[in-house]
């Protein structure tokens, strides 16, 4: 991978830039002032599940370190700050009454965001289901969806008219594919029928949520989702390999995009998963609750896949165990190796896909308003003599991505921001603390902050509005930036 880019383009003046974390994978403090366990603190805790059996525990220890964290974006010149709010340490148990030290904690960092010019971003819901919920079914129970409203309604309450833009959910097909489906990510429960419930719950939950937040706040409210879209490639143009491709799109991306956004789930997903599940779970009316007008859709992009027709296709057992690689009606679908590098994570980049995502939303709807939640990469950060990490290759990867927007807003897309994820290293879900994210490095042991060159890249990059150059060995002039924070 090249790391020598010129200076590149610009952008609109109104674009808004900013960084992005989640509250399990910062804040730390999981049994501090009145917050309950959550399914992540469950299956961090289950041997095997986690590397190296790490936990959210302690992670950044955010919690304690809220004002240096601030003054830090301050620094970088974030314009907005997309955070999370923790639901088990606002309500316990996932219901009943608001714990005030919760409610009191986001209030004080809004407050503090605001001071610094930093416009609030919230997601209400980044993966931390309340334990307690989990056990009474979690998203394949109908209840959580209402619980979830009831929870919403308590946030807006608190935090009000302060906050720029309401986002209810994060990836709802990590919950669901990830949580009921493969098991990868808490609550770790692989069940195909309990997956495609999780589904429609969680678009239900997002649909009240909404509507929570707005009865609360007023019809003005700025509401938005965030999903992970998957972009799948066909690997040719044969009607074969076009149709395993549009498999993949109507379980992945149409079963969220159709009711959210068109009143209506996609037809053929009915027929592809019907040996899991006849969809009993859809009431009257929870189509009409679920389909709100949005203010802004929130996409995060990653990486791209390519597939194929299987030519073999695989002959599945019904009795057999549930394998979700070959499931939901796609056993005669094939994942082809793809070419070209990859981050620590494993993922290809591929900054191109990020363009045609973007131009394919807009051209199935046009009126809808774009903001990039998250995009980031992992890279073997290392800590060179000067104290600096040099992560050419993560600036690189964010100048690639950064030009593929711009090219999307050049051809008419309407993107109006982009949140880099992360703004600092984090616990990595079930990676636990092996791969770092962040523009500021955070050294887990001393919880010293470290702004990375990315960061300081960033920071010019939001000081100019415009791509700046990006160097083989990246060193920015200025000394290291590092904050030590105390409680």
């Amino acid at each position: 991978m090249s790391y020598t880019r010129p200076p590149g383009r610009r952008f609109p003046r109104e674009f808004l830039w900013g960084a992005a974390t989640a509250a399990y994978q910062i804040e730390g403090a999981v049994a501090e002032d009145g917050r309950g366990p959550s399914i992540w603190d469950t299956f961090s805790r289950t041997a095997g599940k986690v590397a190296n059996g790490d936990t959210g525990d302690v992670a950044a220890d955010h919690y304690h370190r809220v004002p240096q964290d601030v003054a830090l974006m301050g620094d970088l010149g974030l314009q907005a700050y997309r955070f999370s709010v923790a639901w088990p340490r606002i309500q316990a148990t996932g219901s009943g009454p608001a714990n005030p030290a919760g409610l009191a904690f986001y209030s004080d960092l809004v407050d503090r965001l605001l001071t610094a010019g930093i416009k609030p971003i919230v997601t209400l819901y980044h993966w931390d289901l309340p334990q307690t919920l989990q056990d009474a079914g979690g998203w394949a129970a109908r209840d959580t969806a209402h619980r979830f409203a009831d929870y919403a309604a308590i946030v807006a309450a608190a935090l009000g008219d302060r906050v720029h833009l309401w986002t209810t959910f994060n990836e709802p097909w990590c919950s669901a594919h990830l949580g009921y489906g493969s098991g990868e990510h808490a609550p770790g429960t692989p069940d195909p029928a309990r997956a495609l419930a999780s589904v429609h719950h969680l678009n239900l939950a997002h649909g009240l949520g909404a509507r929570a937040v707005r009865g609360v706040l007023g019809d003005v409210a700025p509401i938005s989702v965030t999903y992970n879209l998957q972009v799948h490639q066909a690997a040719s143009a044969s009607p074969a390999d076009l149709a395993a491709k549009r498999k993949l799109d109507v379980i992945a991306n149409e079963v969220f995009l159709g009711p959210v956004l068109e009143g209506a789930y996609p037809e053929e997903v009915f027929a592809s998963t019907a040996r899991f599940t006849d969809w009993s779970f859809i009431h009257d009316g929870d189509l009409a609750d679920i389909h709100v007008p949005l203010d802004v859709l929130g996409l995060n992009y990653y990486n791209t896949s390519r597939v194929a027709a299987r030519r073999e296709p695989v002959v599945v057992d019904p009795r057999a165990p549930f394998v979700p690689t070959t499931a939901f009606g796609c056993e005669d679908v094939e994942w082809l190796e793809q070419p070209g590098p990859r981050t620590e994570m494993g993922w290809n980049i591929d900054s191109r896909g990020l363009t045609d995502l973007l131009l394919d939303l807009h051209r199935r709807f046009p009126d809808l308003p774009v903001m990039i939640t998250e995009n980031g990469a992992a890279f073997d950060d290392r800590v060179a003599p000067d104290g600096v990490v040099h992560d050419a290759d993560r600036t690189a990867y964010l100048y690639d991505h950064l030009d593929a927007v711009g090219a999307a807003i050049d051809a008419g897309a309407d993107v109006r921001g982009y949140m880099l994820w992360s703004l600092m290293d984090n616990f990595e879900w079930a990676w636990g603390y092996t791969r770092r994210f962040g523009i500021v490095r955070v050294d887990h042991d001393t919880q010293v902050r470290t702004v990375k060159d990315s960061g300081r890249w960033y920071r010019e990059l939001i000081r100019s509005g415009r791509l700046p150059a990006v160097l083989p060995t990246e060193v920015l002039p200025a000394a290291p930036i590092t904050a030590v924070a105390t409680r």
